[in-house]
């Protein structure tokens, strides 16, 4: 890495640290002065909008359309439905005046006293209240049924422990709700959604993930059921990367959100809600960079390639003709490309920069190797370079993007298989569980022991995974017929 630019603290020695300076030094976000608020720079947001661009697409497949609905919810919405108010009282920030006015001194600013609000408002943590309170407004036959709306907006959850993209008090995401006439349509939409969030990780992010149910504990509030996504990163903890919910008629039934059906008899409709938010970043840098840097995958790079001449002054002109028309065949191809002929920064500069930013494909043309008709091509994910010719040189690099794509996810694929566990001694957990890993447990179904296990070890039952065969068996701590072999794991 060139020395202008400072190094990074490696993983091994502390992870953390690792990536709180990576988020900061590859210019994706930093801290706002508003507290637990980042501010997401725009190289960290175009990531982010190739993720939205991707996802909305896979949405409106599926027959999803997009919609806007209000920040501020009134308080008594909040209060209808008994489980979800609960799940979110400790975390809504309020609003309770609409007005301020200069002190007495005229240096500055108070809240109006007499501007209180008649009714609290609430910023939004999730909107599943005034979305069903709008939807009744549209829902009265069968006929307007299934009702598939999402929006891109943001969220407010008052955190006291605050990290940039994992945990802030506000943050970007999509939230997913719908309506159905039926129990069957909306848990089949419910696990469709999930199924969504999982291609997208893999064959976008490559981020390999398990599916799986969430416990009742581990449930979204007003939830029958919370299916979810559960990612790997590389000290071994469980980031949950996507959760689609099952309402059951509980939304529907507390506001009043009733259907005629085909027998012209009045029925609740059905609920799911599903959303994934810029938490998604996290995973991308926590399961693929390295003490270089990012280490992105092409899909989702905002600059697939970069392009840096190696020259003197005047042998400049002819290698910006050359690095034109490679451009221009890459573009062709749909490649995202930039050519870095800038003469204020150091082409060693250059190279740590681009490393450090994740750029999947480093291409360096250089006047000696241009006479020889050559490119030195460097990858990002394993730092490989090799002389290729310039001839055919695009359609090599689009085939190197791919093997980019598949090779980093069949990485991550290969470091999260090699660190699930089967364990049934709860003793050998709580040590093991310290060095990080997916553990798959059994487990007896109930919330005490669930409890304990999270007080003893800080790990909790990430979800009830699809496709492991579930064996009788006995839980680790209680000794009780286990329900489930479960996958425990210490997460963000």
């Amino acid at each position: 890495m060139a020395k202008e630019l400072e190094f990074l603290t490696k993983r091994s020695e502390d992870y953390s640290k690792w990536y709180n300076e990576l988020v900061i030094k590859a210019d994706l976000a930093e801290q706002s002065d508003v507290r637990g608020c980042m501010v997401i720079k725009p190289y960290g947001y175009a990531i982010w909008e190739k993720m939205q661009r991707t996802l909305d697409d896979m949405f409106k497949e599926t027959g999803v359309q997009n919609a806007y609905f209000p920040l501020l919810i009134p308080k008594s919405f909040l209060s209808k439905e008994a489980e979800h108010v609960e799940g979110f009282a400790k975390e809504c920030a309020v609003v309770t005046h609409y007005r301020l006015k200069t002190n007495d001194t005229h240096d500055g600013v108070v809240v109006d006293p007499a501007a209180r609000l008649e009714e609290e408002l609430i910023i939004r943590p999730t909107s599943e209240t005034i979305i069903w309170n709008t939807f009744k407004n549209w829902i009265h036959s069968y006929r307007d049924l299934p009702l598939l709306v999402n929006q891109w907006c943001n969220v407010m959850r008052w955190e006291m422990r605050t990290r940039l993209f994992l945990r802030t008090s506000e943050f970007l995401w999509q939230e997913g709700h719908t309506a159905h006439a039926t129990r069957e349509e909306a848990e089949e939409r419910a696990q469709m959604m999930l199924k969504v969030y999982a291609k997208f990780a893999e064959e976008c992010m490559a981020v390999p993930v398990i599916q799986g149910v969430k416990s009742e504990t581990e449930r979204f509030a007003g939830a029958l059921d919370t299916y979810t996504i559960e990612a790997m990163m590389q000290d071994g903890k469980a980031l949950q990367s996507g959760t689609s919910h099952f309402l059951g008629q509980n939304f529907g039934k507390a506001f009043e959100v009733q259907f005629l059906n085909k027998d012209n008899q009045a029925e609740y409709a059905w609920a799911t809600s599903w959303g994934v938010s810029t938490r998604l970043m996290g995973a991308l840098i926590m399961t693929h960079s390295d003490d270089n840097g990012l280490v992105l995958p092409p899909a989702l790079a905002p600059t697939q390639v970069v392009i840096i001449p190696i020259a003197k002054p005047e042998q400049l002109s002819a290698i910006n003709e050359k690095a034109e028309a490679l451009m221009a065949q890459l573009k062709a191809l749909g490649i995202s490309v930039k050519y870095d002929n800038a003469d204020n920064k150091r082409p060693g500069f250059k190279f740590a920069d681009y490393e450090l930013k994740g750029i999947p494909v480093r291409l360096v043309l250089g006047a000696r190797d241009l006479e020889k008709g050559l490119v030195e091509v460097m990858r990002r994910d394993t730092l490989e370079k090799e002389n290729m010719p310039l001839e055919g040189l695009a359609e090599k690099v689009k085939a190197l993007l791919d093997d980019i794509q598949k090779n980093i996810y069949e990485k991550a694929r290969k470091f999260r298989d090699e660190h699930i566990y089967e364990c049934d001694n709860y003793e050998e957990f709580k040590e093991r569980v310290k060095d990080g890993g997916f553990f798959l447990c059994h487990w007896d179904g109930t919330a005490e022991t669930e409890a304990q296990i999270k007080e003893e070890t800080q790990a909790t039952i990430r979800c009830v995974p699809f496709g492991v065969e579930q064996t009788p068996g006995v839980d680790m701590v209680s000794g009780k017929p286990a329900k489930a072999r479960v996958l425990i794991a210490r997460s963000y």
